[in-house]
């Protein structure tokens, strides 16, 4: 196991690497992960560099990375150790996209990670292995699962990444919204369709969530329905 892994798993069985030479460790691992999280909730992820984290410990980049390894395998121990599931593990969808959407709302910049950058830690793995049991609890058919768990994980990073973007807005930023939704007369007789949706919310900073309940519930629905 490399030693990416072992600190992934530090929490799971794995023994942390030591260095080979040099002083004894002076530093803890999850104060590290923690003080790098708060930066990036506070600035964004561009804002977190090994020397801006170090730097929070009076150390440089290069005293960091007996404890990280280099910037990739930072934020990936960022992302597993951000998205640690709830006390009370959900039980049912509905809990379970609730909680996700929380944690991506708490920590908007986990959105902005790509999939192909999963961060093989068992943080992650809970929340898979999570919603497989409440679909396996649900009788979901075998065949339907995958498509499910796509579903599920693709919109409540969407929702959540759309309710994060919604709380940046600033009453200048709505009211621009509002003049250019306004701006063109005829847009009702363009296009009578978009006009005539009914919203989920009657205020929109509450709409990406209450999407998200709205496609749940069909989910579920059709989860429901026997094979054809």
């Amino acid at each position: 196991m490399d030693d990416h892994l072992r600190r992934l798993w530090r929490h799971r069985g794995t023994t942390l690497p030591t260095p080979r030479r040099g002083p004894r460790q002076q530093l803890d691992l999850d104060a590290i992960l923690d003080a790098a999280i708060a930066l990036a909730d506070a600035s964004g992820l561009d804002a977190v560099t090994t020397r801006a984290v170090a730097a929070r410990f009076d150390k440089t980049a290069m005293a960091l990375y007996p404890y990280v390894g280099d910037k990739e395998n930072l934020l990936a121990l960022m992302q597993d150790h951000a998205s640690a599931l709830p006390a009370e593990v959900p039980t049912t969808l509905r809990d379970w996209a609730t909680a996700l959407f929380e944690v991506y709302l708490a920590h908007p910049w986990l959105t902005e990670r790509s999939w192909a950058q999963g961060s093989q830690g068992p943080h992650e793995q809970d929340w898979m292995e999570a919603l497989l049991a409440i679909l396996d609890r649900s009788e979901v058919p075998a065949e339907s699962r995958a498509p499910a768990v796509t579903m599920l994980y693709a919109t409540t990073r969407a929702t959540a990444q759309t309710a994060a973007a919604y709380r940046r807005l600033t009453p200048a930023d709505e009211a621009a919204w509002v003049a250019r939704a306004t701006a063109i007369p005829d847009f009702a007789a363009r296009y009578p369709h978009s006009t005539r949706l009914v919203p989920h919310s009657g205020d929109w900073r509450d709409a990406p969530y209450a999407g998200l309940m709205a496609a749940v519930d069909l989910l579920t629905a059709g989860l429901r329905q026997p094979p054809s």
